[in-house]
């Protein structure tokens, strides 16, 4: 089973995009996700902190700034 985690931080309109695609994908593929808030990691803010939002795929960077659907779609169809 894959798993999506969603790296932002509240405020952010690219991750308020981001949201609404993981969102949609997910509940259409039944895949659970989470968000979190990388201002709560320093080891995040450090990591990803000007590459906001950050979509992990199983805890692997699968894209940063924007969230395309397609892509994501197919990585959690392999």
């Amino acid at each position: 089973m894959h798993r999506i985690t969603l790296l932002g931080r509240p405020g952010c309109h690219l991750c308020d995009d981001a949201r609404e695609v993981i969102a949609r994908v997910a509940g259409e593929l039944g895949v659970p996700w989470e968000e979190i808030d990388i201002d709560t990691s320093p080891e995040l803010l450090e990591k990803y902190g000007e590459m906001i939002p950050v979509t992990l795929v199983d805890g692997v960077q699968h894209d940063f700034w924007r969230v395309s659907e397609d892509r994501l779609r197919a990585a959690l169809s392999s």
